[in-house]
């Protein structure tokens, strides 16, 4: 293969990655994409999915050609806005849940709290109907980015699973197979009430799935 069409050495490629031009570019693309994301998601919590893309770049205050050099298109933009709400979330999650007690306290916590922004007086300015929607949308177009969106809930849970299993808390022989199963679990009470009218109570729906939840994994406690 001649030099012309040959990919990059790998030192090359770290060579070029310590250029400060490249960084003083990659940090401005970054910014950019933060800025799109930032725009999308207060259009979405104005009218859903029902925006131009010529609007999110005016909102964006970004040029169109930035925006088709960023994403491919709108579902690729509406995938980075479920993984960055999502990651958001979860580490939110976690430090809310820093000071509980144990492991199981942890997983509870993690459960319930995904289920309150079901309440509609409590709803993020993204709201359930939107995420059950575009989530099952975007899930059939893109299963494994879609996945990847959810894999810090997930991860998050395996965590705490692997440290409850250690501590003799709870029973899993395999925590990360545990922890996709919980996710799933929460995924479907989530789209199963996000159109529900009236909503019933969200706690208590969060407290039945916990508790269904620890029995599986070998809980001696579920309160």
């Amino acid at each position: 293969m001649s030099s012309a069409t040959a990919s990059p050495l790998p030192w090359a490629e770290r060579a070029a990655d310590r250029s400060p031009v490249v960084q003083r570019s990659r940090a401005r693309q970054i910014e950019q994409a933060e800025a799109i994301i930032e725009a999308a998601r207060r259009l979405i919590a104005e009218r859903g999915a029902r925006f131009t893309t010529q609007e999110l770049v005016k909102e964006a205050g970004v040029a169109l050609q930035t925006f088709y050099r960023l994403f491919a298109g709108k579902d690729q933009l509406l995938l980075a806005v479920f993984e960055d709400m999502i990651a958001e979330n979860c580490a939110a999650f976690e430090e809310a849940a820093r000071e509980l007690p144990d492991p199981v306290a942890r997983l509870r916590f993690y459960v319930t709290e995904a289920l309150h922004s079901l309440g509609r007086d409590t709803a993020p300015a993204i709201g359930p109907q939107f995420v059950t929607a575009e989530h099952w949308r975007l899930y059939q177009l893109f299963p494994a980015e879609m996945s990847l969106a959810t894999q810090p809930f997930t991860d998050i849970v395996a965590r705490e699973l692997t440290t409850a299993a250690v501590e003799g808390w709870l029973t899993s022989a395999d925590p990360q197979r545990d922890a996709w199963f919980v996710t799933n679990l929460v995924m479907a009470v989530f789209h199963h009430y996000a159109f529900a009218d009236p909503l019933p109570d969200t706690q208590a729906i969060g407290d039945e799935l916990w508790s269904f939840c620890c029995r599986a994994l070998g809980g001696e406690r579920a309160e």
